[in-house]
């Protein structure tokens, strides 16, 4: 056992040289039109793992902004641990940003905070990866108990020519999309998955397609985009 999970720790060590990174997406999505970068950087250590990410838009089809951001967002997340045997980590989030919804207006993207857990499993070789998370979510000023269930999953192919990664979350957070003074849905879902070719160990270019549900309007929605990544 001491083995393995001494294995399991040199793995996510190689992994979080890896696992800081700069995308550039080009979104033509229906309504889109626009560039989104993203930072990102996944990091354990002894104590658990630290992740976050950064999402900035570079104006986007009726928000009238042709230079400059139309939105910010950025979300930060550790788990814990406190002994190599543990299969389930405590964790702790938060998520916020602002975003621009046209005509010279902006809205905040509520902070969020969130605890609960997670667990891992890997395949032997560790060319799949999968974590899922349980999560009590607090949405300031809208939802004092709401959850957050999310999939986050990596797996490698043609020995590491092409990844397979992304997340998905369903969460519980009431919407008015038609500003009649009651909640057209009370749960939100959201779904990221990429397909990166990497023809060498830095650079790397593919896809994502955001697939949603009342996640901006009450609808479902497909968001597709050309992507660029720099591994550091």
């Amino acid at each position: 056992m001491k083995k393995v999970l001494l294995a399991i720790a040199m793995v996510a060590f190689m992994f979080s040289v890896k696992a800081q990174n700069v995308q550039l997406h080009y979104d033509f999505g229906e309504g889109r039109k626009m560039l989104t970068s993203t930072v990102e950087m996944f990091r354990p250590d002894a104590y658990g793992s630290t992740f976050f990410f950064v999402d900035m838009d570079y104006g986007a089809d009726g928000t009238g902004i042709d230079n400059g951001l139309s939105l910010a967002y950025w979300e930060i997340a550790r788990a814990f641990k406190w002994n190599e045997t543990q299969k389930f980590m405590p964790r702790v989030e938060y998520n916020g940003g602002t975003m621009s919804v046209g005509g010279g207006i902006w809205i905040p993207i509520e902070n969020c905070w969130l605890a609960g857990l997670e667990r891992t499993w890997a395949s032997g070789d560790f060319s799949k990866i999968l974590t899922l998370q349980a999560n009590y979510k607090y949405i300031k000023d809208k939802e004092d108990a709401a959850f957050q269930l999310t999939a986050v999953w990596t797996v490698q192919m043609a020995d590491g020519k092409f990844t397979f990664t992304g997340f998905a979350d369903f969460w519980k957070e009431g919407m008015d999309w038609t500003f009649n003074g009651e909640d057209d849905t009370d749960f939100r879902f959201l779904t990221e998955p990429q397909l990166w070719y990497n023809p060498c160990k830095n650079f790397s270019f593919g896809t994502e397609i955001e697939l949603s549900n009342n996640f901006v309007g009450d609808k479902f929605a497909v968001k597709p985009t050309l992507a660029v990544k720099y591994t550091f």
